[in-house]
């Protein structure tokens, strides 16, 4: 027993035990040191250089100015905060993605950045449209912007804010202006001369067409090398390209063609009051051109919901061309060459959105703007699609509330299971990047630092002129029709120079493409547009 007990005594420690003792010792107080003294190190640097700056904010001037595309532009999307830059101030207090590329907003490109690309446009919108269409486009590698403008779009609140962005030249439907495209050889041609004499739609689709003539010549002066017809409901998806940038999917493009066709997508809305489409629309209808067949009259009839057609307006896209000798517009979505037929390419992944009755007020806005009877005949006159020509007459002789209930049966996807399976299927789709692009804009305050500059910068004199100019627009415009022939057969100063060549060159031209809708099911034949 004495035994026992004498072995379960502690034994004093050994000095091996009392090294390792000491060495876990220093390695727990080394544990403790290190992270105090990084911390301890770290205050100090910040307390020096007064706060470790991001590295976009450390960019140069040059640096911050660039947009996806161009060399050395990120393309991913970054959460940042600046004190460098008012308009950037409010970025550091939203969630929302931004883009560094906000920090100025007057978006000064470099003189030697290739292509350049403009966008010619007739619009009658007012800013709450033009601004965010605008500046996405400047966004994504848009250099200069020829716009036609009337209506609201001419009023001196909205004009004075537009001819102060850079790149921007606005152009007002004055006699002078209908008296030089009355001159245009265009009236003598048979390409258009469908759509003469003919009002509402087919009367827009004669005057977009002269604007655009005019606009090659302005594009080729100002050094452009694309130029682009789009409408101010339209933003261009420049999916495809090594970098989101149209200037980057531009510059891809063989030499040797001519004209890039963006299909179009359709918006597709989910509620009845949207507000703001650009930053409220995520859903959109892919473009037969980017579905296969099997799939595209697989899923027709549900994909259409009863609709006269596929898409509500338009199916056949928009095209860009390059800036040459002899271009010539072909309607308002085309172009083509008084002296060859030219090269053209459809693009697969890029396209153009429609944001088309994406709100309710459009049903009244286009029954304000024409004067048709609202009978099946006469609004054949006015529509050149189907689903205008059935919109124009239920906005013209339906109440407030049968309105609505017809635009939330035509027009908003209310059914979930429905888009769900279309977006599986692959006719819906979901894209975010303008929705993001123009809801960093506005959260940046670049809107309202070219409203609030434009206000400061132009001078009283400047505002008065503006007045009398609008005054005198609206003036002649309602004493002259722009699809009326006007004078005798001139060729005008500003369109001589491309289209000097005579038309005695050839028996025929290829009529103007107007607006199509997509195929039908009960085509038999699928035709290019």
């Amino acid at each position: 027993m004495a035994g026992l007990y004498t072995s379960l005594r502690p034994q004093p420690p050994s000095s091996s035990s009392s090294s390792q003792q000491s060495f876990f010792s220093k390695v727990l107080l080394l544990l403790t040191i290190l992270p105090l003294s990084l911390a301890v190190f770290a205050f100090v640097l910040q307390w020096r250089g007064g706060g470790v700056d991001d590295p976009i904010s450390r960019w140069s001037p040059e640096e911050s100015n660039k947009f996806p595309g161009m060399d050395s532009s990120p393309l991913s999307t970054v959460a940042h905060s600046s004190s460098h830059s008012s308009d950037c101030s409010l970025l550091a207090h939203s969630n929302t993605p931004s883009f560094p590329y906000y920090k100025d907003w007057k978006f000064k490109l470099h003189s030697d950045l290739k292509p350049k690309i403009c966008i010619t446009t007739s619009t009658s919108a007012g800013l709450e449209q033009i601004l965010p269409w605008m500046f996405y486009h400047k966004v994504i590698g848009v250099t200069s912007f020829l716009l036609f403008v009337e209506g609201k779009a001419a009023s001196p609140d909205v004009s004075k804010v537009l001819e102060s962005i850079s790149g921007v030249k606005v152009i007002y439907r004055t006699r002078e202006l209908e008296e030089q495209q009355a001159k245009s050889r265009i009236w003598n041609e048979t390409w258009l001369s469908s759509f003469f004499y003919k009002p509402c739609n087919y009367e827009l689709f004669v005057k977009q067409s002269l604007n655009m003539e005019m606009a090659i010549v302005m594009a080729r002066d100002a050094g452009m090398d694309w130029i682009i017809h789009l409408d101010t409901d339209e933003l261009l998806h420049p999916a495809g390209a090594r970098e989101y940038s149209l200037r980057q999917l531009l510059l891809d493009v063989p030499s040797n063609v001519d004209m890039v066709i963006f299909p179009n997508y359709e918006s597709s809305v989910e509620r009845d009051d949207i507000k703001d489409p650009f930053t409220e629309v995520s859903m959109f209808k892919k473009n037969y051109d980017h579905l296969t067949k099997d799939t595209y009259f697989g899923m027709y009839k549900e994909a259409t919901r009863g609709n006269p057609n596929y898409f509500l307006t338009y199916g056949n896209g928009k095209a860009a061309a390059r800036i040459q000798d002899h271009l010539r517009p072909n309607g308002a979505h085309r172009w083509h060459n008084y002296m060859k037929t030219p090269k053209e390419i459809k693009l697969e992944e890029a396209a153009v959105l429609h944001y088309t009755y994406s709100k309710f007020s459009d049903l009244t806005s286009r029954r304000d703007r024409c004067g048709c009877k609202p009978t099946k005949e006469d609004v054949k006159r006015c529509f050149m699609l189907e689903f205008d020509r059935s919109a124009f007459i239920i906005a013209s002789t339906a109440t407030e509330d049968e309105m609505l209930n017809w635009y939330r049966e035509h027009v908003v996807w209310t059914d979930k299971a429905v888009n769900l399976k279309l977006l599986r299927k692959g006719i819906l789709t979901r894209i975010y990047a303008p929705m993001v692009i123009v809801q960093g804009l506005r959260e940046s305050g670049v809107f309202s630092s070219i409203v609030s500059s434009a206000q400061k910068s132009i001078s009283k004199d400047k505002f008065l002129a503006s007045i009398e100019s609008s005054n005198s627009s609206k003036a002649a415009a309602s004493e002259t029709l722009p699809s009326r022939k006007i004078g005798k057969n001139q060729h005008s100063q500003a369109t001589r120079r491309v289209l000097e060549e005579s038309a005695s060159h050839f028996e025929f031209y290829e009529e103007a493409i107007p607006p199509r809708p997509p195929p039908g099911i009960d085509e038999d034949v699928i035709t290019e547009a």
